[in-house]
């Protein structure tokens, strides 16, 4: 069975309690931010090697790797073959700086994107651009309501409400 499959397993179990859960994920991100506490220390080095390889550097074990591969797969500049991978896969770990940021702060995850190592990678400026560009880009912006007795936005010059929108009504 492949890594992957084996780790959404384990971690989207719904037959355990959902304290068990939360002690698992609350383990699980205090790893993650462990990871990425080294891998921002040198950003423009890539990390590479087998699963088994980067577990052992990490001191994770390889279902733990799994779910970080998993996570970051996103943010990589080429993405890892994470569904049919295995202990003796070689995975690369080279990220997009930006892309990665703008992951963490879609994924909420503050004690990733609040890293102290980021602030030697992006001024806060540059942060903060990023932070808001992410959050804007799940904004639906609508347009203006049309009143009743607003000229019609379909062109035809009479008022809305005796041209689309006796339609809807």
């Amino acid at each position: 069975m492949a890594l992957l499959k084996e780790w959404q397993k384990i971690a989207y179990d719904e037959t355990k309690d959902k304290g068990t859960l939360q002690r698992f994920w609350a383990n699980y991100f205090n790893l993650e931010k462990g990871v990425y506490e080294k891998l921002l220390e040198e950003p423009d080095t890539e990390v590479k090697g087998t699963v088994k390889e980067l577990a052992e550097k990490y001191g994770l074990s390889i279902m733990e790797m799994t779910g970080f591969l998993d996570g970051i797969n996103d943010s990589l500049a080429e993405p890892n073959p994470i569904e049919e991978m295995e202990e003796d896969t070689v995975v690369s770990l080279r990220f997009d700086k930006e892309k990665l940021y703008k992951n963490m702060v879609d994924a909420k995850a503050d004690w990733l994107y609040n890293l102290p190592q980021w602030e030697k990678i992006f001024d806060e400026e540059k942060r903060k651009e990023l932070y808001l560009e992410q959050k804007k880009s799940g904004t639906i912006v609508k347009g203006p309501k049309v009143g009743r007795n607003d000229p019609c936005p379909c062109g035809s010059g009479k008022k809305y409400k005796y041209c689309c929108g006796k339609k809807k009504a």
